[in-house]
């Protein structure tokens, strides 16, 4: 696989404990790739490096094999960019605005940006210093998309969108996925990730702690299935059964056990023999997976303290 992006030991250090530190990650030709992080781990910092805004302390970032620092101005001309904050050159309206980006970009057929407009609801002879949050992110969308790239980095591009105009944009960044475009996605709101992305990293305190790919969530050997008894006796008894419980609800009757694919057999074979009120699966989700590595990265850090009190 081709890479685009290369985020070779990227660091930008801020000082006290601000900035991102050793970073790597390469996003592949045709590859949709999710970022998330709580708000000040390290997206943005991350994200204006691969555009060549900032440079790095430390490491780099390659796009297309072009060093982003020092290439940033022929980066920006072929990436489609939405930026984390958005701001608007001195012009009138959002027309204006999406007249002068085509003109930079080289943009010769407005069809598909007149498609974008349209699909968002967007008015865009709205002023842009009176334009609300979401209008301005709409406006900031079809100026990214308008000239077709190839590469597409967005930093949490919902934000400000109401439901609707989130599903919208979901819908476009999906097609332009399956047209074989590269894109690199921030956010928070893991449903979003997960629904569209190949593979999602995952940053805290300025460090990448995970890198996890689709195929793997949904694909996990292990599943969980939660069930809930229609009487005491039958709930205890259940429970002296070889069964790994993740999780006991005993004023409800009810218990939530992990098992592999071998024992989904023989556990509903035992349910037989009980009075069973439901039973359901508990779908393991991206967010799941995301909190279970964030405990297992605070017991490292507990224990790495640990020892060194010792010492």
């Amino acid at each position: 696989m081709k890479p685009i992006i290369e985020i070779k030991r990227l660091t930008k250090d801020y000082g006290e404990g601000r900035g991102v530190f050793d970073i790597d990650l390469t996003v592949n030709e045709g590859e949709m790739v999710g970022f998330v992080g709580t708000n000040g781990s390290g997206k943005t910092t991350t994200i204006r490096n691969v555009m060549g805004f900032l440079k790095p302390t430390s490491g780099g970032v390659y796009v297309n094999g072009l060093e982003a620092w020092t290439h940033s101005s022929e980066i920006v001309k072929n990436i489609g960019y939405v930026p984390g904050e958005i701001a608007f050159p001195d012009l009138p309206t959002g027309t204006a605005f999406l007249k002068s980006q085509g003109e930079f970009l080289g943009v010769r057929n407005r069809d598909y940006a007149n498609f974008l407009i349209e699909k968002l609801q967007l008015d865009p002879r709205a002023p842009l210093k009176r334009m609300s949050k979401g209008m301005k992110q709409k406006t900031a969308i079809v100026a990214a998309l308008m000239a077709d790239p190839a590469v597409i980095i967005l930093d949490e591009p919902t934000t400000g969108l109401d439901p609707l105009m989130r599903d919208a944009f979901l819908e476009i960044i999906e097609a332009e996925h399956k047209k074989g475009k590269t894109v690199f996605m921030s956010g928070h709101m893991f449903e979003e990730l997960e629904t569209t992305c190949d593979r999602v990293a995952m940053i805290r305190s300025g460090r990448l702690v995970d890198v996890v790919g689709m195929r793997e969530i949904e694909n996990r050997p292990t599943k969980e299935f939660k069930i809930e008894f229609s009487d005491r006796a039958d709930y205890l008894a259940f429970k002296r059964y070889r069964y790994t419980i993740v999780r006991d609800q005993p004023k409800y009757n009810q218990v939530t056990v992990a098992i592999t694919g071998g024992q989904i057999n023989r556990l509903f074979f035992d349910l037989t023999s009980f009075n069973v009120k439901f039973i359901s699966e508990v779908k393991y989700t991206l967010e799941k997976h995301f909190r279970e590595v964030l405990e297992k990265e605070t017991q490292r850090q507990k224990e790495k303290e640990k020892r060194k009190n010792v010492q």
